[in-house]
């Protein structure tokens, strides 16, 4: 089985997995997230948390384009993006401050001596409609809890109040498609 880690900077999922990253770490297989070393229909499974929200929306067409490529029929593309909505209502509702969602949704990462920011947020229906208009199909939510990937803590498990997994509400919307 292949499996992606695509974008995971530090986090190692171990030898059954492929990391692909642009930063600079040594459990790394492959550099490049947008143009992949991978035969047309060859991967079962492509895990992105917290990555395509640096992709402006024209942008993340083309790198879901090529995601969609390299998965096998009927293999999975599983994301995590900042929930533009929860982190809304949340503020909204008076329960964090401006702070507590700037970072979610804003983010800003230092990669190649330079600094990067989220270039657009997402609720549920356009980043399923994202992922319709490339051909991915049956979106819907997915439990962190219930992934082969769950014992590595990442943004897929980001909850506010920070790390209260049990009472906090997670802010992380985490939906998964099929090729």
């Amino acid at each position: 089985m292949i499996k992606i880690n695509m974008g995971c900077g530090w986090r190692n999922f171990g030898s059954d997995w492929i990391h692909i990253d642009g930063g600079d770490y040594e459990h790394l297989d492959y550099s490049s997230i947008e143009t992949l070393d991978f035969r047309d229909n060859s991967v079962d499974l492509i895990y992105a948390s917290h990555v395509i929200e640096y992709f402006d929306r024209q942008n993340v067409s083309a790198l879901l384009r090529e995601w969609h490529r390299v998965l096998k029929p009927s293999g999975i593309l599983r994301l995590a993006v900042p929930n533009f909505k929860v982190l809304t209502e949340l503020y909204s509702a008076g329960e964090i401050s401006i702070d507590q969602a700037l970072g979610p949704l804003y983010g800003r990462m230092e990669m190649d001596g330079r600094i990067i920011y989220h270039k657009t947020v997402y609720d549920f229906n356009s980043i399923e409609n994202a992922l319709k208009n490339i051909g991915f199909k049956d979106a819907k939510f997915y439990d962190w809890r219930k992934t082969s990937h769950a014992h590595f803590d990442d943004h897929s498990q980001a909850y506010i109040p920070h790390m209260d997994k049990e009472n906090g509400t997670l802010i992380s919307l985490n939906v998964e498609c099929v090729k």
